[in-house]
């Protein structure tokens, strides 16, 4: 690092998880956030702020004048434009030290395989359980964490997925597909300070499964109720029968 890395990311340094050894493992990992909307601006923004080195961030969609309500890496100028040019324009506004990727398409089969791959981490900030389902396949396939969020209305839950690890449960053994409900923020709403603190979530959990530090989220489901403000955890199994983990 240099000097300017090192006063820029003082305060982090001065943990003891993270040090400037930690440090140096945030500016050279790479992480893929798949969605720039609600939940992946947040983890995006705080990412970048942190000194994660490359993000890679995709999303197919353009900027509409009802996202900004709660995805603070747009604004009104970016109406109508691609939301990971958006995307990149702010996150090197917050750190032109980092390098960002933006990715204007769904990712899907190969091209999903070899950003996953190259990924340290890859966080879910997607809104579709097709998404969710293709990535966990993906990440389950290399071996790659996997921090998934989720939120809705004045709720929001997160957990990190880790095939490293010997009996780690993927998405699909909590959610089977052709079971999932169709529940989206277009037809439900959402709250925007739920995605806030969802998405931040994500990003500290990111950071977490970077610098091998702490208790990840790995088979724990964490449950968010803005309305009560009650936090629940519930623990997650590997599904001896799961056709992607365990087939």
């Amino acid at each position: 690092m240099n000097d300017a890395q090192l006063l820029r990311y003082s305060r982090q340094i001065m943990l003891p998880q993270v040090d400037i050894d930690g440090q140096e493992r945030l500016l050279a990992a790479r992480a893929l956030i798949i969605g720039a909307g609600g939940l992946g601006s947040p983890a995006a923004m705080y990412l970048a702020a942190a000194g994660v080195g490359h993000l890679a961030i995709a999303d197919h969609d353009s900027v509409e004048p009802s996202n900004l309500q709660r995805q603070l890496l747009h604004h009104d100028k970016d109406i109508g434009r691609s939301k990971v040019a958006s995307a990149e324009d702010t996150l090197t506004l917050i750190n032109p030290d980092i390098r960002v990727s933006p990715i204007a398409k769904a990712l899907q089969n190969e091209a999903l395989d070899e950003e996953v791959r190259q990924a340290d981490v890859v966080l879910d900030c997607s809104d579709n359980f097709a998404t969710r389902f293709a990535v966990n396949r993906a990440c389950v396939a290399h071996r790659t964490p996997l921090v998934s969020g989720a939120a809705i209305r004045m709720e929001g839950q997160i957990t990190v997925f880790d095939s490293r690890l010997e009996n780690s449960p993927c998405y699909h053994c909590l959610y089977k597909e052709g079971e999932e409900t169709d529940q989206t923020c277009t037809g439900n709403g959402v709250l925007s300070p739920i995605v806030g603190i969802i998405g931040s979530l994500q990003a500290l959990e990111a950071i977490k499964v970077i610098l091998s530090t702490g208790e990840t989220l790995a088979g724990r489901l964490v449950i968010f109720d803005g309305f009560t403000h009650e936090w629940r955890t519930l623990k997650l199994t590997q599904d001896p029968d799961c056709a992607v983990c365990n087939g």
